[in-house]
């Protein structure tokens, strides 16, 4: 019997894998990731997709460059994504508190050869995610 790969099937064993990875995201008992700061986050949870230097990829998805990117520059727009998703990306606001969102979009805006002075606050991601 020959067993095809679907790429449910495909999707199901990454997951498995990751999950077994010494490095994998932590998730507390709350459902919700226990890294406290930006670079933590960004390390466990962003650069699966978007790369370990920001710079995005195309292949199977197309996951945007958040390296030298001036759509950070609106604060909003790092908010909005980070909490809500769109197209590919998932929405993290159930997996994230509002200080974690602000501490990894803050260290996205201040690195990659982004450099946005105007720190995001937990007051701004409130006021995303209220809309």
């Amino acid at each position: 019997m020959r067993t095809t790969l679907t790429p449910a099937i495909l999707a199901g064993l990454l997951v498995s894998a990751c999950a077994f990875a010494e490095d994998a995201p932590m998730l507390s008992t709350s459902g919700k990731f226990d890294q406290p700061g930006g670079e933590a986050l960004f390390n466990q949870v962003c650069q699966g997709c978007h790369m370990a230097e920001g710079q995005g990829s195309h292949g199977a998805g197309a996951y945007p460059a958040l390296a030298a990117n001036p759509k950070l520059g609106a604060k909003v727009y790092p908010v909005f994504m980070v909490t809500s998703g769109q197209g590919g990306m998932p929405g993290f606001k159930k997996y994230m508190d509002d200080q974690q969102i602000a501490s990894v979009v803050n260290y996205v805006r201040t690195h990659f050869g982004n450099h946005y002075a105007d720190s995001v606050t937990v007051e701004d991601v409130q006021a995303v995610t209220r809309r």
